[in-house]
């Protein structure tokens, strides 16, 4: 029998105002589904950020669960009936999505993480060829075949 692959736990849990403070310090953008204790953190969810996390493989990308009752800093969000999740880029409160819109989730994950790429890209040192800037494949990513127009989200 194959060993198991030790899997890597996809969202931090945070469950106090300390590591609150501590994830704040994160790098990159940060996602956060922030939960009433009697209902849990939103299941569902976790396929759409394991896509979104295995097709963008940045090291910028962070999803955590944060339990509203145990952080400070959240209790403007107690007593909430609907799952909301909180983006946090460079310790700042930049988007909120109320409910379990899967589309509108991807797309703000998107948007709000492309100008933290392209911050990265523009602070490395870029080679030119020609007049064409060359930029180098991320570590970790192999470039892959462009799709076609008719291959979208969730096509087989």
């Amino acid at each position: 029998m194959a060993a198991k692959k030790k899997e890597v736990e996809l969202q931090i849990a945070i469950t106090s105002q300390e590591l609150w403070e501590e994830m704040l310090c994160l790098k990159g953008l940060i996602v956060v589904d922030a939960f009433q204790a009697w209902c849990g953190p939103c299941k569902p969810v976790v396929d759409l950020f394991q896509k979104i996390r295995n097709e963008v493989g940045s090291d910028l990308l962070h999803f955590a669960v944060a339990e509203v009752d145990s952080v400070d800093a959240l209790e403007g969000y107690r007593g909430l009936c609907q799952p909301v999740f909180l983006f946090y880029a460079g310790g700042e409160l930049v988007a909120v999505v109320r409910g379990l819109n899967a589309p509108l989730l991807r797309k703000t994950i998107l948007e709000q993480l492309k100008p933290i790429l392209e911050q990265l890209a523009g602070d490395r040192k870029v080679p030119e060829r020609g007049g064409e800037q060359v930029l180098p494949d991320p570590p970790g990513r192999e470039r892959h075949a462009e799709r076609r127009g008719d291959e979208g989200f969730g096509s087989k």
